[in-house]
C-alpha cells in the first residue's frame, strides 16, 4: 500500500547495516548515520538521533540484531549470555516509550527458536516489526481520517510522521490520509519546545509531501481555537495505560485542556504496541526528565541567565476524560475508559485494579 503523500523513511537496513536519518540535523541537513553495534543504537536513541515511540521500538529491534551478531562472533556457544549487557543498554536508553520494551520482548521471544547463527531469524523479526508498523499506520490513517469532516483544519503537537515511525506516521498518517481524500485542508503545527520537533520535523515533513502546514508557537494554540480555526487536534502517544490515559510529548496535556474548553475534538493515534495494560493509569507512567541545557539554550544559543534552575520533563499525561477518540490498528475507541481499552487489547485489568 502506498500514498503519494508518503515519501520519507528515517530507518533503513541496507547492506547488513542500520542507517538512521539524524533528526538532530533537520531541517538544514539531511544526513544518515551508520550504526554497527547495539551500543551505538542505544546512544542514538538516548541522544535523539531517532525519536518517536514506534521508531524507537523498530530501531531497538535492529539493535538486537547487531548485538547478536557481535555476541555470536565472539562467543558462538554462549552468545545469549554475552548479549545481555547490550540489551540492557537498549532497554534503558529512553524510559517512557513503551514500544522500546515491547520490541525487545518480541525480539527475545525468537531466542528459543534459534540454532546456530542468530542473525538471520532476528533480522527477519526486526523486518517484520518494521513492516507491521508501516501497515498499522496505513490502517490507522484510514480509520482516523474517516472520523473527520470534509474541509477540516487540524492542529498537531510534536512529530508523529514518517520520522517518528517505520513510515507514514500515526497522527500524521491520519492527516496524510485525510488530505489525500479531501477531508483535511489545513494543518497547524505547534513548534514543540524545547526540541522544536514541530518546527524542525513536522513542518519540514509536511512540506516535503506538499501538505499545507502553518507553524505556530505552542502558546498560540488557545487563540487559534478561540478563533475557531481548527476543528480537531490529532496527536500521537508514547504510552497509553489501561484506563486510556496517554503520555505524549510535553505540552500535549495543555492542548487537550484547551481543546475541551473550546469544543475542539481530540484524537490520539498510536499502534496497539503503545498500550500498556499493566499500568492502571497515567500516574504510573515513568516520565523522563532531560538535561537543563535543552531549555537554557535554543539552536545552540543561550537564552536564559547563567545558573537558572530548570525543570525539563519530556512528556506529560493527558487524562482519558479529555480524549474523544483513540485510534489504533485494532480499532477505534471513543470516550476511552478501562473497560473499552481492555476490550480492545483482549486483556485483563492490572492486579491493582478490581476486575
Amino acid at each position: 500500500m502506498t500514498n503519494k503523500y508518503d515519501t520519507l523513511r528515517a530507518i533503513r537496513w541496507d547492506n547488513d547495516q542500520l542507517y538512521l536519518l539524524d533528526q538532530r540535523k533537520l531541517p538544514h541537513d539531511y544526513e544518515e548515520i551508520e550504526l554497527n553495534t547495539a551500543t551505538d543504537v542505544a546512544w542514538a536513541i538516548k541522544e535523539m538521533v531517532v525519536r518517536g515511540a514506534p521508531a524507537i521500538g523498530i530501531t531497538a529491534a535492529y539493535g538486537v540484531v547487531l548485538a547478536a551478531r557481535r555476541a555470536y562472533s565472539e562467543n558462538p556457544n554462549t552468545w545469549k549470555v554475552f548479549i545481555e549487557t547490550e540489551l540492557n543498554a537498549l532497554m534503558h536508553s529512553r524510559p517512557t516509550a513503551v514500544n522500546l520494551s515491547w520490541a525487545l520482548r518480541r525480539m527475545r521471544s525468537v531466542f528459543n527458536h534459534i540454532e546456530g547463527d542468530p542473525e538471520p531469524l532476528l533480522l527477519q523479526e526486526a523486518h517484520n516489526i518494521h513492516q507491521e508498523d508501516i501497515d498499522a499506520n496505513y490502517a490507522m490513517g484510514a480509520a482516523g481520517a474517516a472520523l473527520l469532516p470534509i474541509n477540516c483544519s487540524v492542529l498537531t503537537h510534536c512529530n508523529t510522521g514518517s520520522l517518528a515511525t517505520g513510515g507514514y506516521g500515526t497522527a500524521l498518517g491520519v492527516i496524510r490520509s485525510g488530505y489525500a481524500d479531501g477531508r483535511v485542508v489545513q494543518v497547524f503545527a505547534d513548534e514543540t519546545r524545547p526540541w522544536f520537533q514541530g518546527a524542525r520535523l513536522t513542518a519540514w515533513e509536511l512540506m516535503q509531501d506538499k501538505i499545507p502546514v502553518t507553524l505556530l508557537p505552542d502558546s498560540a494554540a488557545a487563540t487559534l481555537m478561540r478563533q475557531k480555526k481548527v476543528q480537531w487536534v490529532i496527536v500521537g502517544a508514547d504510552r497509553i495505560t489501561a484506563n486510556g490515559d496517554v503520555a505524549n510529548k510535553i505540552g500535549t496535556y495543555s492542548v487537550a485542556v484547551l481543546a475541551r474548553q473550546h469544543g475542539v475534538k481530540f484524537m490520539v493515534v498510536a499502534p496497539s504496541s503503545t498500550v500498556d495494560i499493566q499500568l492502571t493509569h497515567g500516574d504510573d507512567i515513568p516520565i523522563e526528565e532531560r538535561p537543563a541545557i535543552e531549555v537554557l539554550t535554543a539552536v545552540g544559543q543561550q537564552v536564559a541567565p547563567d545558573h537558572a534552575t530548570v525543570w525539563n520533563p519530556s512528556f506529560d499525561v493527558t487524562p482519558a476524560e479529555l480524549i474523544d477518540v483513540i485510534v489504533t490498528e485494532r480499532g477505534v475507541v471513543e470516550q476511552p475508559n478501562m473497560e473499552k481499552m481492555l476490550s480492545l487489547m483482549g486483556g485483563h485489568a492490572p492486579a491493582a485494579v478490581s476486575a
